[in-house]
Parts: structure tokens; C-alpha cells; sequence
């Protein structure tokens, strides 16, 4: 739609700030300390602690079961026949018995329905956080320590009980770590990890996944390896071992693979017609078992399968507090991962379905999730998204799905986990792969982000490489600190503009981007698109003197430099007694030579009549100023820059547009200070304009006003500072034109 022209005629005062700060009644905000709530005890704030921390209470009185049962059954039907593939498949990812990825789907579930604050997302299992806690036991538990006797027998008993205890203990500390971060209200901590990060995260995550199952592929027996470098040593080591490799674990590997793949096809082009998405991972799994059993699959080929599943829910262990210094960086990239992934799709469905996510909150649940759940002997989950998106698209409403999918994995564990035990391993390696089908898309990114925003782009290529070559813990801190680095960088190259008029308006841009745009003759407008601090301070005040066209740091060294002379000359002249009458009479004023070192120029006509008529024309001039005496205003010419032979900037008045700053620190003041210090003495008029309250505050505890920088040098818009520079410009008269009426 084309905007019609309109005039409008806006009559007001030219507002410095102290104009400004009486018109509107300023005065200082009342600041409220946050930690005097915490300790007020009344009885609506205890119930409403107890409705934040335990928001089942809010929301399951007001469930409406005519309208969301029904949803929430399938939803939750749906999800546990999910759970239980992945559950299986996600334990082996993360170097664990299988069934133990049965009790990870069951306690942090039934915790998150109690403590959570999301009505969708399916907590559980999930392939990044399995593949970084497969890191951790590689790494503290690898095969090579549990070697038997001289043919090297693996003892699959201590092993899987030595790494049952170090995750159990992982994830105490993990909910742990996510507890307190919640309590502090350190929810902001994921606003570190921009999406770019996050998804170029989860899409190295997903290779090291599909090369940690490789080996389950190809039935090959692979060295434990952890740290940099390990994942391209384990691809050149399968690539080694080809030869070695099971032909019925990989023929069941890729038979699996497809018929997983043919159904997921299926249910997206039956998606409209299905109240439920067929579960072919369910499906796959029976069918699977059920020919191993009736083949013998591990005997008559070799294949290897999941072996015993035992029946029933475990007794709960305690955590041993002398692993905690071993995973400690560990679990808190764990922790935060976690945490990122689990509120990024939260926040994506309370969008879509208009209800609210409370970061703090959502930590809590997390961390209660894993501490529980690590009592219990389960490892560090999070939430799934292939999960999350069939609980919202088969109709799930509220958490309740979340607790119905548990009670059906725990009739699983308890009656029927162990119909599973032949199941091929080779099979759970191909759910995983088909589930990675999601992350690994994600480098389309790629190419959105090189049109888009090249700076996101190299934070994604090189988390995504630190992720490939460095493993998951060490990617992750090199990527975090990489893109705070780049924020820095970027708040050091910003863009500086000197700023002009747009015609017939109170609008100033940028004149190297705007044709239309006019400098203010006289005036020069400068501005930068960054706060300034001590990082780019220096930065900022050289861009301006060069911005400006004037070399005011020779200027500077120049007039010192001669004013410098004329006082060595002075001096002479004075001690030789060429000037006695002269010096007689500077001995009768106020003029001293550290104030001005020029009065060596004083005219020889220095007698009665001169200075009475020098005296009646200050006077005028006092009157129609009120600025200068004759004393100063006779020494302000001798020292002048025109006096003494130097060039003058084309401009009178320099106005610095600080809309930008968000903050100021002490090196900003100092820089800010050394300006209006430095443009002064090339006789240049500094003003401020356009300043946000916060940063005027800072500018006051900071003592940066004082008798020679007050209130009146800052503006409430560039415009007033302009138009006061044209009035109140020290020679020359004012254009009419330029000095509009707001």
C-alpha cells in the first residue's frame, strides 16, 4: 500500500537534557531489590512457590477429560510404541545393556508430568545425549580394561556394571548441575548457544551416532576410543575391518533399514487418512525377534543379538560422589545440551498452541528428571524430537500422554521386555540410523545460512567441525567460546556514519547510504551502530577524528608546539627588559602566562584610550553573549587557531548521536571526556544527543557531568542538538533555511 504524504507542523522548545529532566518531572527509579521477596512469608506466597515449582497442580484440576482424554490415550500410545525401540536402541548408543534404556523411558518421564511446564515434548532417550554419555563410559570404561586372561576375553558382566554405575552417577550430576542453574534462575544460560550452534551441534552429534553404530552394522569388534581425533580413527578402523565383517548382521541391518524407511514413506503420504502413524519401528522389532527366534539368527550366522532382559524394575543405587571429579566438564555439557535442546522445542510448541514455557522451571524438571532417574540407574535423557512431534500430531494435549506412554513402558519392563531377548542388535543400530534422517538435514543450513548471514554461518561450520574432530565435550566449548568471540569482534567492527539531513524533515541517515541526505554545514553528526566500552573505545575516537576530515591530533601537537615557543619568547623578552611598559601593564591584569602563554603579542598601543575602547566593545559583546570578558576574549584571539597560522576544521560543532549505547563503562567515559576535551581546543563545540535513560544514569554515577561537560551538552535528539549548534554558533550568521521549526 502507497503512503500519502502528509505535513505535519510540530511546534516545541529546543529540550537539552536539564530542560528535558524539568518539563517531564524526573526523578530516580525506585530500584527493588529482588532478594528482599524470597524472604516474605505469607500464605499466597507459599502457594503460589508451590504452583511454580509443582505446576501439575495448576493444570491437572482444570483437565478437561471429555475434551483431551481421548488425545492424550493415543498420543501417549503412540509414543510408548516408540519409546520402547528407541529406548533399547539409545542404551546401546550409550554403551549400555539395553534394557536400562527401558528405565530410562520410564522415572524421568513420570518426573517431567509432575515438575513440567511444556504440554508436549516427549522426554526420554535421545540419540545426542546417548552418543555424549557413549563418549564418557569410551572414555572412563573402555573394553581394553576388562580384559581377561591371555586370549583376551572381554568380561561383559564387570564392564556393563562398572559403566552402569558411571552413568547412574553422570546423571545424578547432571540434574544436579540443572537443578541449581534452575533455582538461581540461570535459565538464560541457552541464550549462549544461538540456534546456528545448536543445530550445527546436534548435526556433528549425529555423525558420531551413525559411526558409533557402524560396528553393530557390520557385527565388527572395534577399539574404545574417546577424545580428539576419535572419530576419524574409528572410520578408518571399520574401513580396516571390512573384511572381517558378519554378512547376516549386515544383510539384517539393511533389511531393517528399508522397511523402516518404506513405512516411514508410507505414513507420510497416509498421514491425512491415519487417526495414528502405523508403528513400523514396533512392527520391525517384532518381526525381527520373531525371526531370530525361529531362525536362530545367532547361530546359524553369527548375528549378534540383545541378549537377557531382565524382568521387573531395579532397586535404586546411590551415586558414588568419587566419580563426580572425573565427570564433572562432562556432565555440565551434558547438562546444558540437554537443557538447550529441550526448551528450543518447547518454546516452538507453545508458540504454536499459545501457552508459555518458564525457562527456570523447565531446568528444574529436567534436573529432578535426571537426578531421580540416576537413583534409579538411568542415564542423562532429554527430550526427543521425532517423539515430541507424533505426541502433538496424534492429537496429545497436555503431559498427561507423557505419564500414559510411561505406564505402558512399564508394563514392558515388568511383563514383557523379555520376549525381546533375540532381538538382533543390527536392528536397533538400523532405528537409530533411520532416526537420524531429521539432524542430518539440518545441513541444508548450508545454504539458507550463505544467503542469509554469513557470520551464522561460519559459527556453523565451525561447530560443526570442532564437533567432528575435537568429540562432543571439547566441540561444544570450542563452539561456545568461538561464537562470544565473534560477538566481540563484531562489536569491534562496527559501522561509524556521519549523519545528515533529511530534507524538509527532523531525520538524519547515514549520507553514504542516502543521496537525499545533507550534512548541516557547520555541523558534523556522528554515530555508531554499537555501544562503545573498552574494547572498541580507541576505536571509536580515532573513527571519529578520521570520519570528521580534521588531523586534530596534529593540530593538537601543533599548537602546543608554538604556543610553547611564544612563551620561551615571552620569557626572553621579559628578562632582556625589551618591554617594560609592556610587561608592566600584564603585571596589572589577570592574565598569567600558564593560562595563556600568547600576551607576548599584546600591541605596543597597550595605553588608556585603547583599553577603554576595547573595554566599552567587550562590554557590548558581554551584553549580546554574555560569554566572554575582554581579558579572555583578547586571549582567546592571540591563541587562537587562525593566530597562530594553523588550519581550521569546516565545522563549528560536533554532535554525538549516542542512541546506540546501551551501556557505558569507565574507559567510554574517559574516551567521552578526552572528545569534548581534544574538539575544544581546535575550537569545535561538542554536544550529546539522543541518549536512553539507562545510560544517562551511568553518566551520572560515573561523574562524567561537571562545571565543563553539564547537562546542557546533551540533547533530546539530534535535531535539537542541531538546531542549538546553528543558533548558538560563536561567528557567522544563521541560515534561515537550515533552522526549521520542529
Amino acid at each position: 500500500m502507497e503512503l500519502r504524504r502528509r505535513d505535519y507542523h510540530v511546534e516545541r522548545p529546543l529540550l537539552n537534557q536539564e530542560q528535558l529532566e524539568e518539563l517531564g518531572s524526573r526523578s530516580p527509579a525506585q530500584v527493588t531489590l529482588q532478594w528482599r521477596t524470597w524472604f516474605r512469608c505469607s500464605r499466597a506466597r507459599a502457594q503460589a512457590l508451590l504452583l511454580q515449582y509443582l505446576p501439575v497442580l495448576a493444570w491437572l484440576p482444570q483437565y478437561s477429560v471429555r475434551d483431551w482424554l481421548l488425545g492424550d490415550l493415543l498420543s501417549g500410545l503412540s509414543v510408548a510404541i516408540m519409546q520402547l525401540p528407541q529406548g533399547l536402541a539409545y542404551a546401546l548408543l550409550a554403551g549400555l545393556p539395553p534394557v536400562f534404556g527401558l528405565y530410562s523411558s520410564f522415572y524421568p518421564v513420570f518426573v517431567y508430568f509432575l515438575f513440567g511446564t511444556s504440554r508436549h515434548i516427549s522426554v526420554g532417550t535421545f540419540a545426542v545425549m546417548s552418543v555424549m554419555v557413549g563418549s564418557v563410559m569410551e572414555s572412563l570404561a573402555p573394553d581394553d580394561a576388562f580384559l581377561l586372561g591371555l586370549n583376551s576375553t572381554l568380561d561383559v558382566a564387570a564392564r556393563d556394571a562398572t559403566r552402569v554405575q558411571l552413568a547412574s552417577t553422570l546423571s545424578v550430576l547432571v540434574g544436579l548441575f540443572q537443578v541449581g542453574l534452575g533455582m538461581v534462575h540461570f535459565g538464560f544460560v541457552v541464550t549462549y548457544l544461538s540456534e546456528p550452534l545448536v543445530r550445527a551441534y546436534t548435526t556433528a552429534a549425529s555423525v558420531h551416532v551413525f559411526v558409533s553404530q557402524l560396528k553393530y552394522v557390520f557385527g565388527l569388534h572395534l577399539s574404545s576410543r574417546s577424545g580428539p581425533l576419535s572419530l576419524i580413527y574409528t572410520v578408518l578402523e571399520v574401513c580396516w575391518k571390512l573384511p572381517q565383517m558378519v554378512v547376516g548382521t549386515m544383510v539384517t541391518a539393511i533389511v531393517a533399514g528399508v522397511v523402516l524407511v518404506l513405512v516411514k514413506l508410507l505414513n507420510e503420504k497416509l498421514r491425512r487418512h491415519l487417526p495414528m502413524p502405523l508403528p513400523g519401528e514396533l512392527l520391525t522389532l517384532i518381526g525381527a525377534t520373531g525371526i531370530s527366534y525361529g531362525v536362530g539368527l545367532k547361530q546359524a550366522f553369527g548375528v549378534d543379538i540383545v541378549g537377557k532382559i531382565p524382568a521387573g524394575l531395579v532397586p535404586p543405587m546411590a551415586p558414588r560422589p568419587q566419580l563426580f571429579a572425573k565427570l564433572l566438564g562432562n556432565a555440565f555439557a551434558i547438562a546444558v545440551v540437554g537443557f538447550a535442546i529441550a526448551i528450543s522445542l518447547g518454546k516452538i510448541f507453545a508458540l504454536r498452541h499459545g501457552y508459555r514455557v518458564y525457562s527456570n522451571q523447565e531446568l528444574v524438571a529436567l534436573g529432578l528428571s535426571n537426578l531421580l532417574g540416576g537413583i534409579f540407574q538411568c542415564f542423562p535423557v532429554s527430550c526427543s524430537m521425532s517423539r515430541s512431534l507424533v505426541q502433538e500430531s496424534t492429537g496429545g494435549n497436555t503431559q498427561v500422554a507423557g505419564a500414559i506412554s510411561s505406564l505402558f513402558i512399564l508394563i514392558i519392563i515388568v511383563k514383557l521386555g523379555e520376549l525381546f531377548q533375540d532381538l538382533p542388535k543390527a536392528v536397533l543400530a538400523a532405528v537409530v540410523i533411520v532416526n537420524l534422517k531429521g539432524m542430518v538435514m539440518q545441513c541444508t543450513d548450508v545454504v539458507s545460512l550463505w544467503k542469509a548471514n554469513r557470520m551464522d554461518l561460519l559459527i556453523w561450520v565451525v561447530t560443526f567441525v570442532a564437533t567432528i574432530l575435537l568429540n562432543l565435550d571439547l566441540g561444544l566449548a570450542v563452539a561456545v567460546v568461538f561464537s562470544l568471540m565473534l560477538v566481540v569482534v563484531r562489536t569491534q567492527m562496527p559501522h561509524y556514519s556521519v549523519l545528515g539531513q533529511v530534507p524538509d524533515t527532523d531525520i538524519y541517515r547515514d549520507v553514504a547510504e542516502y543521496s537525499g541526505a545533507r550534512e548541516v554545514p557547520g555541523v558534523k553528526v556522528f554515530r555508531s551502530s554499537v555501544t562503545v566500552y573498552f574494547a572498541n573505545a580507541e576505536l571509536y575516537s580515532d573513527s571519529l577524528k578520521q570520519r570528521c576530515g580534521v588531523d586534530v591530533d596534529y593540530l593538537l601537537s601543533q599548537k602546543k608546539k608554538l604556543l610553547r615557543k611564544q612563551e620561551l619568547k615571552l620569557k626572553q623578552l621579559q628578562k632582556e627588559n625589551k618591554l617594560p611598559k609592556q610587561a608592566a601593564a600584564s603585571k596589572g591584569t589577570s592574565v598569567s602566562i600558564n593560562v595563556n602563554p600568547t600576551v607576548m603579542d599584546i600591541e605596543s598601543n597597550n595605553d588608556v584610550e585603547g583599553s577603554k575602547a576595547r573595554e566599552a566593545s567587550a562590554g557590548t559583546e558581554l551584553e549580546d553573549t554574555g560569554a566572554w570578558a575582554p581579558e579572555d576574549a583578547k586571549a582567546s584571539d592571540i591563541s587562537s587557531l587562525k593566530a597562530l597560522g594553523l588550519p581550521q576544521p569546516d565545522f563549528h560543532t560536533l554532535i554525538l548521536d549516542l542512541s546506540s549505547f546501551s551501556f557505558v563503562d569507565t574507559v567510554c567515559l574517559k574516551s567521552l571526556k578526552n572528545i569534548f576535551r581534544d574538539f575544544r581546543e581546535i575550537e569545535v563545540d561538542v554536544y550529546m544527543a539522543a541518549c536512553h535513560a539507562p545510560v544517562i544514569m551511568q553518566l551520572e554515577d560515573g561523574h562524567f557531568f561537571d562545571a565543563s561537560i553539564t547537562k546542557q551538552h546533551l540533547f533530546a535528539s539530534v535535531h535539537d542538538a542541531v538546531l542549538f549548534a546553528l543558533q548558538h554558533r560563536r561567528s557567522g550568521p544563521v541560515d534561515p533555511v537550515l533552522v526549521t521549526k520542529l
